[in-house]
C-alpha cells in the first residue's frame, strides 16, 4: 500500500502497481503521471464516485479495483483503456449501467453486492468475457445477448431476482461455473438440522479462510472430540447467501468424499457449520486462481497418472452423488479438493451450490465441464505422460469439455469409462 503522499512527491514513478486507501472522495489526478508504467489501480475503500475521463491516458493499465466506494453509476471513462481485462467495482451502490461504456478487452468484471436491476444489451459484444461476478444484486433477468459471450467460463448469480435460468445460458460452450442461489429459481428452503451453540465449543487455531467464512478447530464439549467450525463473515458473500450454503452443506447427504455436517450455529450475531474434523495430512489439490490464469486454478506440485485416476473416480462420484439430489456444487476445483498421500480427497466449500428444481441435464453438464478443466490441470503436470492410462484420461477429458453441451457425458457415465 502506497501513500498520497508519495504519489504528489513523485517518489512512484515507474511504479507498475499502484494501492492508495486514504477516504478520498475524488480521483488523485496524479495518478495520470504514472501512464508509462502503470498496469495495476486499486483504489477500494474509499470514498470515490467518480472517474475522471482522462483515465485513458493510463494506456498500459490491465487491472482495476474500485470495491468499497461511492459508486451509484458505473463509469464510463475506461472505454478506451484498450488493456484493461479486469475490472472490480464490488460493494458500491450502483445501480445505473449505460450501454457501450467498457472495452472490449474486459475479460474480468466484478459487480458483485451493488444494486444494479439490469444489464446493458452491450454486454453481448464482451467477446473476451471469462469472468462475471453479478452476486448480491437486483437482476430480474439477463440480456438475451450475453448468449454471444461464447468465452464465458465463470458466473456469479446467486442472490439476485431471477425468475428462471435463461437456455442459452446452459449452451454457451465454454460455461463451467455457476451459482444462482438465493434466487426465485433457486430457492433451498430451511433445513432441520441438529443445532448446537457456540458456547458449546472451546475455539483453537485458525485452519483457514475462503470468501465466505473462517474455519477453526474447535473442541465440542457436546461431543467430546475435535471438529471443525465454519463461522460465516455475514450474511451475505462473493458467491451468495451464508444461509444457502449452509443448507446445501445440509441437504447433500453424506458420502465417502464429503465432509460429514454435524450440527448448524444459529444465533443472533453468528452462522456457522459444526463439521468433521479432516486430519491435517490433507492438503488443497490445488491453489486458487490468479490474476494470470484466470479461471484456472494453479499448482506447486506435479501428479502421477494413479493419483489423477483416483481423483477423478471420486469427484465423478461425489459429483453424481449431488446431481441426484439436483444440486450443483457450482465452484469444483482443485482448491476446493482436500488430498492426502494416498489420494483420498474429500471435495469441500459449497458456497457457490445452487439448488435446480427440475431434472435438467443441462446443469450438470456445465460441472462436467469444470471437472474436465480440472482434470485437464492435472494432467498437464502429469510426470508420466507415456503411460496407457494418461491416454485414456486425456480421452476423457475431451469427452466432457466438447463444446456442444448436449453431447458431454453425465457423471455416472463418467464413473463408468473409469473403472
Amino acid at each position: 500500500m502506497q501513500t498520497l503522499k508519495q504519489l504528489r512527491s513523485g517518489e512512484l514513478k515507474g511504479i507498475k502497481e499502484l494501492r492508495l486507501s486514504e477516504n478520498l472522495s475524488s480521483f488523485p489526478m496524479e495518478i495520470l503521471d504514472l501512464a508509462e508504467s502503470l498496469e495495476i489501480l486499486d483504489l477500494s475503500g474509499n470514498k470515490l464516485s467518480d472517474i475522471p475521463q482522462e483515465i485513458r491516458k493510463l494506456k498500459k493499465l490491465k487491472i482495476a479495483f474500485f470495491s468499497n466506494n461511492s459508486f451509484t453509476k458505473l463509469p464510463s471513462a475506461f472505454k478506451e483503456c484498450s488493456n484493461l481485462y479486469m475490472l472490480g467495482f464490488k460493494a458500491n451502490q450502483i445501480d445505473a449501467f449505460d450501454e457501450d461504456i467498457l472495452p472490449l478487452s474486459v475479460s474480468w468484471l466484478i459487480l458483485t453486492d451493488n444494486k444494479l436491476t439490469k444489464l446493458p444489451f452491450s454486454m453481448g459484444k464482451l467477446a473476451r468475457l471469462q469472468k462475471f461476478a453479478v452476486a448480491g444484486n437486483r437482476l430480474t433477468q439477463l440480456p438475451e445477448t450475453m448468449k454471444e459471450c461464447k468465452n464465458l467460463e465463470l458466473i456469479r448469480l446467486s442472490a439476485n431476482n431471477l425468475e428462471e435460468i435463461p437456455s442459452w445460458l446452459l449452451q454457451l460452450p465454454k460455461l463451467s461455473w455457476l451459482a444462482f442461489s438465493g434466487n426465485p429459481c433457486s430457492r433451498s428452503g430451511e433445513v432441520d438440522f441438529k443445532k448446537m451453540g457456540h458456547d458449546d465449543l472451546d475455539v483453537c487455531e485458525l485452519l483457514g479462510e475462503g470468501a465466505s467464512g473462517m474455519i477453526y478447530k474447535a473442541y465440542s464439549k457436546g461431543l467430546q472430540r475435535h471438529v471443525a467450525l465454519k463461522l460465516f463473515k455475514g450474511s451475505i458473500t462473493s458467491d451468495g447467501y451464508a444461509k444457502d450454503e449452509m443448507n446445501a452443506c445440509m441437504r447433500v447427504g453424506e458420502h465417502p468424499n464429503l465432509i460429514k455436517v454435524l450440527a448448524k450455529i444459529e444465533e443472533d450475531e453468528k452462522l456457522g457449520l459444526i463439521l468433521e474434523f479432516i486430519s491435517q495430512n490433507y492438503s488443497n489439490l490445488g491453489n486458487p486462481p490468479n490474476f494470470q490464469t484466470c479461471t484456472r486454478d494453479t499448482y506447486d506440485k506435479e501428479f502421477s497418472v494413479d493419483a489423477i485416476a483416483s481423483v477423478a473416480r471420486s469427484i465423478s462420484s461425489v459429483a453424481t452423488h449431488l446431481h441426484a439430489r439436483n444440486i450443483m456444487h457450482g465452484d469444483l476445483y482443485a482448491h476446493n479438493i482436500l488430498i492426502n498421500g494416498e489420494n483420498a480427497c474429500y471435495l469441500g466449500d459449497f458456497g457457490a451450490a445452487s439448488f435446480y428444481d427440475e431434472t435438467n441435464s443441462g446443469y450438470e453438464k456445465i460441472e462436467v465441464r469444470a471437472f474436465a478443466c480440472l482434470l485437464d490441470d492435472l494432467l498437464s503436470r502429469c510426470i508420466s505422460k507415456n503411460e496407457k492410462e494418461y491416454d485414456s484420461l486425456c480421452e476423457l477429458r475431451d469427452k466432457c469439455m466438447d463444446v456442444d453441451v448436449e453431447r458431454r457425458p453425465l457423471f455416472f457415465q463418467i464413473e463408468l469409462f473409469l473403472q
